[in-house]
């Protein structure tokens, strides 16, 4: 008998479906606290300055520990969750999350909360995978687990867009450390309902797991990462392309290795399945898109249009409910039309989207961004929630765990990407629009009052943006295109 069969006798109504969708509403809420964790700490940076005075590394690494231990960590957590049970590293994930939550609220220094940034990590990089997963054993029937997937990928789209948000809210009334401490509350809900509600599953018929690939795994994956950020941070710098390139190196042994033993890490075979590389490309696009545009028009809203950081968070609304909207039904689209046709609209409307912000401009053009992010809203909810169902219904239910770890990293590659190469784009157009100084931010306060150099200064970075998200749409094409020629013919 398999782990399956066993699992669902150890909970026999997981997989009933009233107790199935309760189940799934236990899901959402680690996926809420990783996606909102990854944006909420940016309004709260300055007052968190203010208080534990980090240096600018310091500060660097309290933003970046985070995603960089959730991106080097996925596919181990992932294939760990297949092995050792995916409820159990759920919660023991969720614990963890919990405990470095409450450490960052007190934290009173700032290593300290580098620590337990890096914690939160840890724990994140558990609850992504695991919860994805088992939704394919809490709705064995392919609709209901369609429809599940697009409720999971709107929260999880939905989290990163209301995280700033709720900490304005938070911050308006307490303290930096409530940011961290909303997190306490939700984790006791999971650890208390989900063992009664989510199912268990373990693969049995798999190996132990292979230590030198998750070396591999994690030594390749975080300097490539680190390597990108730091060169979309400060430029091009030598010994950040070095550490990139280290990373891309390692990344090969740990291919090459794959192919040779006879329980890999990530099975490799899964990229001859056509729908599952278009899902990884789309993933990787996707997010590198979106990741500059987000990044640039949060910017924009900001030191161009003069706004604080509230209400320029309040603008991102519109296309966070249209990315929610869509991304539920995102999976029935793909029913309707055929998964790469679906794909194929999906990238070129979001290229659609980036492109319609070539009409906003230094004097006005708030309506082209509320458009147009909005249009792209609508591609990004529909090809991430079809990168997410792709993902896991193109493996065997064993392996369901490390393919979703290859497509969550897809995303956080995607999203380093976007930055280092799309923002590097941007804050070069910028700079060689006039003697500026290295961001639109700094510029606005060495110059002061003089309106001239203030004007000349945002114009230059709206030209950035323009060509950066130009850009952007390009990939995004150019991917759609690969998307429509390999899926001629085909439902």
């Amino acid at each position: 008998m398999t782990d399956v069969d066993s699992a669902r006798r150890v909970a026999p109504d997981a997989t009933g479906s009233r107790r199935a969708w309760f189940g799934l509403a236990v899901l959402l809420l680690p996926v809420l606290l990783v996606s909102m964790d990854v944006s909420v700490l940016f309004l709260a940076l300055p007052t968190m300055t203010a208080d534990l005075d980090p240096t600018a590394a310091e500060q660097l690494w309290i933003l970046d520990i985070y995603g960089f231990l959730i991106a080097g960590l996925l596919i181990t957590m992932g294939n760990l969750g297949d092995r050792i049970g995916r409820r159990n590293i759920l919660l023991v994930g969720a614990a963890v999350f919990g405990i470095a939550s409450t450490v960052a609220a007190f934290a009173p220094s700032p290593e300290v909360l580098i620590g337990a940034r890096a914690l939160m990590g840890i724990g994140g990089a558990t609850l992504l995978p695991s919860s994805l997963a088992l939704i394919s054993n809490l709705f064995p029937d392919s609709k209901q687990r369609a429809a599940a997937i697009g409720i999971w990928t709107a929260f999880f789209a939905g989290g990163s867009a209301v995280g700033p948000i709720i900490g304005g809210l938070l911050l308006h009334q307490f303290w930096w450390g409530s940011v961290f401490l909303i997190n306490v509350p939700v984790v006791l809900i999971l650890l208390a309902v989900g063992p009664f509600v989510l199912p268990e599953h373990r693969s049995g018929v798999r190996g132990p797991i292979d230590l030198p690939s998750v070396a591999l795994s994690i030594g390749g994956i975080l300097p490539l990462v680190y390597g990108i950020k730091q060169i979309a941070a400060e430029g091009f710098e030598l010994s950040a392309a070095l550490i990139g390139l280290i990373g891309i190196a390692v990344l090969v042994l740990f291919v090459r290795r794959q192919t040779r033993i006879p329980d890999p890490l990530v099975d490799l075979s899964l990229f001859r399945r056509v729908r599952f590389s278009i899902a990884i490309g789309s993933g990787v696009t996707g997010m590198m898109s979106l990741a500059a545009m987000s990044y640039l028009t949060s910017i924009y809203l900001q030191s161009v249009t003069g706004r604080e950081p509230l209400p320029a968070a309040l603008l991102g609304l519109p296309m966070a409910v249209t990315v929610f909207l869509f991304s539920m039904y995102g999976g029935r689209i793909g029913t309707w039309f055929g998964v790469q046709r679906a794909f194929a609209f999906a990238l070129i409307s979001a290229a659609v989207g980036n492109l319609l912000l070539l009409g906003m401009g230094v004097d006005g053009g708030l309506v082209w961004y509320i458009i147009g992010s909005m249009v792209a809203g609508i591609g990004y909810g529909i090809s991430f929630t079809l990168i997410s169902e792709v993902s896991v219904a193109s493996v065997p239910p064993e392996r369901a765990g490390s393919a979703v770890g290859i497509s969550e990293t897809s995303f956080e590659l995607g999203n380093a990407l976007g930055l280092a190469l799309l923002g590097s784009l941007a804050a070069l157009v910028f700079r060689s629009g006039g003697e500026f100084a290295d961001t639109l931010g700094e510029t606005i306060v060495r110059s002061g009052s003089n309106a001239g150099v203030l004007h000349a200064a945002r114009e230059s970075f709206v030209t950035g943006m323009h060509v950066a998200t130009s850009a952007g749409a390009a990939v995004l094409l150019a991917m759609a295109a690969v998307v429509w020629w390999t899926g001629r013919g085909k439902r």
